[in-house]
């Protein structure tokens, strides 16, 4: 609806009227008022009109079926609705007595003022319903018999599960399908196969006939199905999980063959930077970096005209307004800029600036990337100790670990092992997702070096975090026989002392503590691995006390999130990195909301906690408002008992509270981010973060993984205060981390991190120097080609080779994804993003099928877009930056005019008399016959096939 001054003026007159005159603390009065929207105003929609209408009112003739459950629930979804109109009228009133008996303070759970409607105004009631559904002529569905008289028997029962079919690799679960329906051709069933795509069903129709000889016939409608003769099968888009038997029909789901979708994405290992670029969404205003003309701004995608041909091109406007516009097909040439864009000026297209700025970012990328070479070459002339495990041991080790590893996992324990065993000290980054192994990962790290005779040392960041870590590994470690010991301020001066000299003459083989580990006299009989948990919590010192270690022992760090520095490092290819994105089986994703502070959600959120059994967090970020919350948590909520817990209580005092928290004694935890690195309370599943604004990006996260780590739906409320203005920073980190709720997102944060904070320099220099620069994508693309030209022995004087050109076709034909075919203008930019990643003609064709089956048949103008993509591929490895082709023939052009191997280029034109020519300026024609856009780019795809097998 609209807030025009009618509505405006009909609400604010129902509003006072209702709850009187409106304070200033009301912000859903105050914006509406100013005509602003608010966030729920939804829940007031009858005070902007005169009359509310139902669906009914719309709809005068229906029927209506039911559930067999959908009265119960009906009443059940209008008691919650009362209850919740009770507690809202239930704490106003707590709060209003409250506020008239407080004095000062700056921390309140009351929250902004809220003034519920009463139901009966909102929704329809328990007898409108029962009226409406009589009217309705209902018929109501359920799976059992009923011995009313009107009740009459469907006859239909749960179809063919193959399952047990899957299960059993000596059997083809295709010509058991066949097999089962052809036992029920002598019934007479009309037969059909229900795939969830348009993709799968295809393949389905090919599987069918290669596997069991069984024709499908596509059924395009269920009228199609009723005219299958008996014998026949067909194969039809239906979105059903599972099959079912009919008196007159026989239907199987793709998924009662297959166990899942057969369309569904499979797992693969992908590299890291493509977790960057997935999430690196292009806006109209935002900054970019074109490879050759520089700094610009993105104002939107225009469609061009020329010739009667459509194509849609980047529109990018540079200094003096200035335009440049470049062919979709061609956008990897442009980057985003990144952070800081209000004090970045633009570029002047055609300038010499951006070149020199380019060039001299090259040069000192090349110096850092020596300087890094030289640093890794170090660890690799220096000898290791061969880490190795007797296989029986190691295999009665890993049968106790009591989950099912994922693919991931094993792959980083496999990749760390080999790291171990090669000679050379390792310096592996473990980067996996809250709760998704790593620990683990490090387990096993450490069981092969101490079995091979060697000391372990974890460093964790927090005392609470290596008391847990001890806990665990003394769990695992039980029936190994090796003294495992802990070093933090939670051991006594004495028992810390028998600790160090069991650690210097080496009967302590393991070992894990905070950064006391690293203090002058903490010394190691034969120290082997070191394994650093959460790096980027440490301080400066401590990590270069680290470094001292490094060229020595074999390291192994774990990350949930990796700072700037070590995700640059890793994406160079200069330090080893293993990926864990794959999550736990039954491992459900946490679900956010941010929102204002509202006291009865909270109530709400904890209590449904309680009652459920389990556990919750509620993080404050500051020690000196944490009394009055308690005190206020407990007036709030008072069936549950709280406790609290921060970083200046002593030791003992601290791990007594933790350790009745871990055992249930309390219902919630009110602490400061002290909760932040790597607690472990499978019981907690539900987070209330106070002042969320006031955290960084990467705390938020950590203090979010607390919960969710167990196979129970947990979640996470991020409240700020309505009366305080969020800074621009504080409001773009809440937006990004709501977006973050899906499984495995750490890498998303990293580098949303690195774009909202700038990046540090891999060498330490000032922070995004660079960046400031060339921007920060562009930033990351030169230093690994830095990083690998100077692996390659490239002079460090000579100038680097871009990688980033993009070759220009013309094949005289309309490119572009229509807006009727796809309407939204991100989507379409995602959409040819994404293409412009593509590296193969089966990816080409995997895209395409995705498409079709999201928005239907390819228009001819994206067929044309796909052909393009296909020829650029070939084009780049053939060396051709622009390749101009008409009815007659084509014009091809080389990147800076120096084909790959000009030798066998001469010879293969020399080889073509007649219709292949090289022209004074370094272009080669081609004569051809190509009237048909067909013809001409089938001719294309072989000639670009054809030069860039010469350039091999």
């Amino acid at each position: 609806f609209f807030l025009d001054d009618a509505s405006i003026q009909k609400f604010r007159g129902a509003y006072r009227d209702l709850f009187g005159v409106a304070q200033q603390s009301d912000p859903l009065y105050a914006a509406v008022s100013e005509g602003r929207r608010h966030a729920g105003m939804e829940h007031w929609l009858p005070l902007f009109f005169d009359r509310m209408a139902s669906l009914f009112d719309y709809i005068p003739q229906f029927e209506v079926s039911l559930d067999a459950q959908a009265e119960l629930s009906g009443r059940e979804r209008h008691t919650q609705i009362q209850d919740f109109y009770a507690a809202r009228q239930t704490l106003d009133s707590s709060i209003a007595q409250r506020k008239k008996k407080k004095e000062g303070g700056d921390i309140s759970l009351s929250g902004a003022a809220y003034h519920p409607l009463a139901p009966d105004r909102l929704y329809l009631t328990d007898n409108e319903v029962r009226d409406v559904w009589r009217r309705g002529n209902p018929l109501v569905l359920q799976p059992f018999s009923s011995p009313h008289e009107e009740s009459q028997n469907a006859t239909a029962r749960r179809g063919r599960d193959f399952g047990d079919v899957r299960s059993q690799p000596d059997l083809n679960v295709f010509r058991e399908v066949a097999a089962y329906l052809s036992s029920h051709i002598q019934d007479g069933r009309k037969q059909v196969i229900a795939c969830y795509s348009a993709g799968s069903r295809d393949r389905f129709i090919a599987m069918m006939q290669e596997s069991a000889g069984v024709s499908l016939l596509p059924c395009e409608k269920i009228s199609d199905v009723q005219k299958l003769k008996n014998g026949q099968v067909g194969a039809i888009l239906l979105p059903l999980q599972h099959g079912f038997v009919a008196s007159d029909l026989l239907l199987v789901t793709e998924q009662d063959i297959m166990g899942d979708r057969l369309t569904r994405k499979t797992a693969r290992r992908r590299r890291a930077d493509h977790f960057l670029r997935e999430i690196s969404a292009l806006n109209p205003g935002d900054l970019v970096v074109h490879i050759d003309h520089g700094v610009g701004r993105f104002e939107g995608l225009e469609t061009l005209k020329a010739g009667g041909l459509l194509h849609d091109c980047l529109k990018i406007t540079y200094a003096g307004g200035d335009r440049l516009f470049v062919p979709v097909e061609n956008i990897e040439v442009l980057s985003r800029f990144g952070s800081d864009e209000a004090h970045t000026d633009l570029d002047k297209l055609g300038g010499a600036g951006w070149q020199a700025r380019k060039a001299k970012v090259k040069k000192d990328l090349m110096k850092m990337a020596d300087g890094l070479l030289k640093i890794a070459a170090m660890r690799h002339v220096r000898h290791a100790e061969v880490l190795e495990a007797d296989h029986g041991n190691y295999n009665e080790f890993v049968s106790r670990f009591p989950y099912q590893e994922t693919e991931d996992q094993l792959r980083a324990i496999q990749e760390t092992l080999a790291d171990l065993s090669s000679g050379e000290p390792m310096d592996r980054l473990i980067c996996g997702d809250v709760g998704y192994g790593k620990t683990e990962v490090a387990m096993r790290a450490a069981f092969v070096a101490a079995l091979s005779g060697v000391q372990v040392a974890i460093i964790a960041p927090t005392t609470l975090l290596a008391r847990q870590h001890h806990e665990n590994f003394c769990r695992r470690f039980a029936e190994v026989g090796l003294r495992v010991e802990q070093l933090s301020r939670f051991v006594t001066s004495k028992e810390a002392k028998v600790i160090k000299e069991g650690m210097e003459d080496g009967s302590v083989k393991l070992v894990i503590g905070t950064h006391a580990l690293l203090a002058k006299d903490v010394k190691f009989a034969n120290l082997g691995l070191l394994i650093i948990d959460e790096e980027q919590r440490f301080g400066v010192k401590q990590k270069e006390k680290m470094k001292e270690l490094k060229a020595s022992v074999h390291i192994l760090t774990l990350t949930a999130t990796p700072i700037p520095r070590t995700l640059q490092m890793a994406l160079a290819g200069v330090r080893d990195m293993s990926i864990i994105a794959t999550p736990p089986v039954d491992r459900l994703a946490i679900r956010t909301f941010v929102m204002p502070f509202d006291p009865l959600v909270i109530r709400d959120a904890v209590l449904r906690e309680h009652y459920r059994g389990g556990q919750s967090f509620y993080v404050c970020p500051r020690i000196k408002d944490m009394e009055e919350l308690e005190q206020q948590l407990k007036d709030l909520v008072p069936e549950v008992k709280v406790i609290s817990a921060h970083g200046q209580m002593t030791p003992t005092e601290l791990e007594e509270r933790m350790t009745a928290f871990y055992e249930g004694q309390y219902g919630v935890l009110l602490a400061t981010n002290i909760i932040e690195s790597g607690l472990d309370i499978p019981a907690a599943n539900t987070i209330i973060i106070h002042r969320a604004d006031m955290f960084g990006l990467s705390q938020l996260y950590q203090i979010r993984g607390r919960v969710g780590r167990s196979k129970v739906r947990a979640y996470a409320y991020l409240t700020y205060d309505t009366s305080v203005k969020l800074t621009e920073q504080s409001q773009k980190r809440l937006e990004v981390f709501e977006t973050l709720d899906s499984l495995g997102a750490g890498f998303q944060l990293a580098s949303h991190d690195l774009d909202i904070r700038g990046a540090g320099n891999l060498l330490g220099e000032e922070q995004s120097g660079h960046i400031k620069e060339v921007g920060i994508e562009l930033y990351q693309q030169m230093l690994e080609e830095a990083v690998a030209a100077a692996r390659a022995g490239v002079d460090m004087e000579a100038p680097l080779q871009d990688s980033g050109w993009s070759p220009i076709i013309n094949l005289g034909s309309s490119v572009l994804i229509p807006e009727h075919f796809v309407t939204d203008l991100s989507t379409r930019m995602s959409l040819y993003r994404r293409l412009a990643e593509l590296e193969s003609e089966e990816e080409i064709e995997i895209f395409a099928a995705e498409m079709i089956d999201r928005f239907g048949p390819l228009p001819d103008e994206a067929s044309n877009l796909f052909d393009i993509v296909k020829i650029k591929i070939l084009c780049k490895k053939a060396g051709i930056s622009h390749l101009d082709a008409g009815p007659k023939g084509a014009l091809i052009g080389f990147y800076q005019n120096s084909p790959p191997c000009p030798e066998k280029l001469l010879g293969w034109v020399s080889s073509h008399p007649g219709s292949v020519k090289l022209r004074p300026d370094q272009k080669i024609s081609v004569l051809r016959s190509w009237d048909h856009l067909k013809d001409r780019v089938r001719g294309l795809q072989a000639l670009a096939l054809e030069l860039s097998k010469i350039a091999l």
